[in-house]
């Protein structure tokens, strides 16, 4: 029994690692095909592209891990059912539950691993990873300035450069245009050659070395300062400018600015948060309920002397408004008209609040129930390949990469709809996150029992069969 037990172990362990990091990497490229114009381009070092690429890598195991299971179980009792393995078991007395056993224990002691993951390691990558893809997508890009072409990527310069030589230092037809005053086009060198050096690291400095040419400085453009402020234009055999580069260089961020976002918190400090928050929601929502009860909008031009207390209520309330001039009248309208638009106004500005704190509340209810899917999913994904894997007798890579690749699309869309419907509003949180599962869990225990019954009725075999004995009779009717 034991050498059956790792055998089963070993025909589930390789594939599923196999297709773990073929999924891995299918999101990796993914993920550098969605970012490539924010990397390419501005000289990062290659351990930084490494770091990013591994952070990317990490986010994705709640993606990748149900999908290696469910490929991986129907891999292996698809291989073991198309060798017969399992007809074999069967007949040395050891049931389809017993041959599940050892990946069933193997299977829980993933999910306790996912979700020990989701709650303690994905916040800190997420962490991370948002930080440096954040610092990465602000970097400027690198220093190139071509030919012909005016370079304005340095703040308070515009730099173009007629012609490089082959060395890539000698250059020839320059115009630096200095923008630092922030007076507009007031200060600009031209000159015949140069050369173009980038010297130092901490900070670096892009030094022109300038021959043959002229500054023109021009502090006002206004006729009246032609003789106060008059254009200066000075001439040079050579000049040296130094620019400062620091500012190409990537800046990071402190990781403090993203911490608390809740894609960072584990489940203690999502509970916390959301406490926090739906306290701060109700205060609102009380705050609003004192502004509709007791705030009275009053008409305090009215002169009370001009009516009769002494009449009818009734009566008072028919003709109250023509106890006062047509001037007054207007006037009133004006100011019952003023009040009913700011309360108008005042109570979209409400809602709209509200909506937002319900939403940001409604984010953190659903990375809460995230932590958990991920781990039920590896579950009830097991449940549905294993069982499914035994009923197709198909192993390899064909039939069971189009099974499971068709289940975890439809599981994944369907996820991605009860997320959106609880962020909406729609559902809860805990019925938008679990709805995927929910409506996998009759199919898994549906499959299971018909593999442990050995029922015909999801037999490919048995169907294939039924479809050809139609066939040959439908045959014999049509023929004459």
């Amino acid at each position: 029994m034991k050498k059956i037990y790792v055998f089963v172990l070993k025909s589930f362990v390789g594939p599923m690692v196999f297709t773990f990091f073929i999924a891995v990497f299918i999101l990796l490229m993914q993920f550098l095909w969605k970012y490539v114009d924010d990397i390419v381009g501005k000289g990062f070092e290659w351990y930084t592209i490494l770091q990013l690429m591994f952070y990317a890598s990490a986010t994705f195991v709640p993606l990748a891990l149900p999908l290696a299971v469910l490929l991986a179980s129907l891999m292996t009792f698809g291989n073991l059912g198309e060798h017969y393995e399992l007809v074999a078991m069967k007949a040395a007395g050891i049931s389809f539950r017993q041959a599940m056993f050892p990946l069933l224990l193997f299977i829980v002691l993933l999910s306790g691993m996912a979700l020990y993951f989701s709650n303690y390691v994905l916040p800190i990558v997420n962490l991370k990873y948002g930080t440096l893809l954040f610092d990465i997508r602000e970097k400027k890009p690198a220093l190139n300035i071509n030919e012909g072409v005016f370079y304005s990527e340095l703040q308070g310069y515009v730099i173009r450069v007629g012609k490089k030589d082959k060395d890539g230092v000698t250059i020839r037809d320059v115009m630096i245009a200095d923008h630092t005053e922030d007076m507009g086009n007031i200060n600009v060198t031209v000159a015949d050659s140069g050369r173009m050096e980038t010297m130092g690291k901490k900070p670096p400095i892009l030094v022109f070395t300038l021959y043959h040419g002229y500054n023109y400085y021009e502090p006002s453009s206004h006729p009246n300062d032609a003789i106060t402020k008059p254009m200066q234009r000075t001439k040079f055999d050579e000049e040296t400018r130094r620019i400062d580069l620091s500012e190409l260089n990537m800046i990071k961020s402190k990781e403090d600015l993203f911490k608390d976002n809740y894609q960072m918190l584990n489940l203690s400090q999502l509970s916390h948060e959301k406490d926090t928050l739906v306290m701060k929601y109700v205060e609102r929502q009380a705050q609003a309920y004192d502004y509709y009860l007791k705030s009275f909008h009053y008409f305090n031009t009215i002169d009370s002397s001009k009516y009769d207390k002494k009449k009818d209520t009734v009566k008072l309330k028919d003709v109250f408004i023509t106890n006062f001039t047509k001037g007054e009248q207007k006037k009133f309208v004006e100011i019952a008209l003023n009040s009913a638009r700011s309360v108008s106004q005042q109570t979209e500005y409400i809602e709209k609040e509200l909506d937002v704190k319900r939403e940001v509340i409604a984010r953190y209810n659903i990375e809460w129930n995230r932590k958990f899917t991920l781990s039920i999913a590896c579950l009830i994904l097991f449940f549905i390949g294993a069982p499914l894997g035994a009923i197709i007798r198909k192993g390899g890579l064909g039939l069971p990469v189009v099974f499971s690749t068709l289940l975890f699309i439809i599981f994944h869309v369907i996820s991605m709809m009860g997320e959106k419907s609880a962020r909406e509003g729609v559902l809860s949180a805990a019925q938008g996150m679990w709805l995927a599962l929910w409506i996998y869990l009759p199919v898994g225990i549906l499959l299971m029992y018909s593999a442990t019954t050995d029922s015909k009725v999801l037999n490919l075999e048995w169907w294939n069969l039924i479809i050809k004995k139609l066939w040959k009779r439908e045959k014999k009717h049509i023929k004459p």
